[in-house]
């Protein structure tokens, strides 16, 4: 599907884009992958790394802000596909500058859907987050807006017009959102205290790998208002912890504001639209636009069913999580 075809990331010098775009040349032969992303150093860095693992004559970095409506009409002329993740992430900096995380993850966010819709690209993949599942933080509640606004976006698009879906998922192990590069750190510098905010944390664990397969899922087989979630396991942070250091020394230091004890990908009142499959879970728009959706081999969860990683089926270990880290 998307051999041939032009192929747009916003947000795309960050950890998720730099994987995406080393992925969707080895799956696809794509005609053109554009980098859009606001940080000229980040683009000329990404040029460089990746001259030897891709076909960096197919690849495009556009300076722009997702914020820069101008900018976007400018960058999806000619797109087939786009995949928005492109967002203010950090929660401290969310909550100390609010209105800059509105006009980027809310204004910025239907910036892409006019822009999508105007220029007929084809498909637009919105990358989540759990913290938009009962948000507590400022971040959260603005990738909340932005989900909606993507799923709604369906009702503008008409029959033939632009499908957008959503995939969502929690910190990315080794990615600039994890703890692990910043215990990684204090390892190869000799330290032995590593701090948890909380001994009773727990957190998915899903790669960046995952993640992008989890959007060419969607980019494949989406119609439209879909939210996606892969089934992955869950650990304790304090196992994280010894899988790193062995003789390290937990210090707790305190829940930050705006933290969760538990990832929850799937809120408890979402179950009634909650599809599971082999390997991932939907949650199905309900609109009027959206009441022939096909769900396929997909079986309804039970109500009040909630994917939380502390409830979870799924665990790993030290052991397991020794052995996961080794390939990152």
């Amino acid at each position: 599907m998307l051999n041939n075809s032009t192929i747009l990331v916003t947000g795309g010098t960050g950890s998720f884009g730099k994987k995406f775009l080393e992925m969707v040349f080895q799956k696809y032969n794509p005609k053109k992958v554009i980098v859009y992303s606001r940080d000229e150093y980040k683009q000329s860095v990404m040029r460089v790394e990746y001259q030897d693992k891709v076909d960096m004559s197919k690849v495009r970095f556009f300076i722009g802000d997702v914020r820069d409506k101008e900018r976007l009409y400018r960058a999806f002329d000619g797109v087939d596909y786009v995949i928005h993740a492109a967002a203010m992430k950090q929660v401290p900096t969310c909550e100390y500058n609010p209105i800059e995380a509105v006009k980027t993850n809310i204004n910025g966010a239907q910036n892409v859907i006019n822009a999508a819709l105007d220029t007929k690209v084809k498909k637009v993949v919105a990358l989540s987050t759990d913290k938009a599942v009962n948000p507590i933080n400022l971040y959260g509640g603005t990738k909340l807006v932005s989900d909606k606004l993507f799923i709604a976006a369906n009702a503008y698009s008409g029959q033939s017009g632009t499908t957008f879906s959503v995939v969502r998922y929690g910190n990315v192990a080794g990615s600039r959102g994890s703890v692990i590069p910043i215990w990684k750190k204090i390892i190869e510098n000799g330290g032995k205290t590593l701090g948890v905010t909380d001994r009773r944390m727990t957190r998915f664990w899903i790669t960046l790998e995952e993640g992008v397969e989890l959007v060419f899922k969607a980019l494949e087989e989406s119609n439209g208002g879909e939210t996606y979630i892969s089934k992955i396991p869950s650990f304790h942070i304090c196992d994280l912890a010894k899988a790193m250091l062995p003789d390290c020394v937990i210090e707790e230091i305190g829940i930050r504001e705006g933290e969760k004890l538990h990832e929850v990908m799937i809120a408890k009142d979402d179950s009634r639209l909650t599809y599971e499959y082999e390997k991932h879970y939907i949650i199905y728009p309900n609109f009027v636009w959206s009441r022939n959706i096909n769900v396929g081999a997909g079986k309804l969860v039970e109500e009040g069913f909630e994917y939380n990683s502390g409830i979870n089926k799924q665990w790993l270990g030290v052991d397991e999580l020794r052995d996961v880290l080794q390939m990152l």
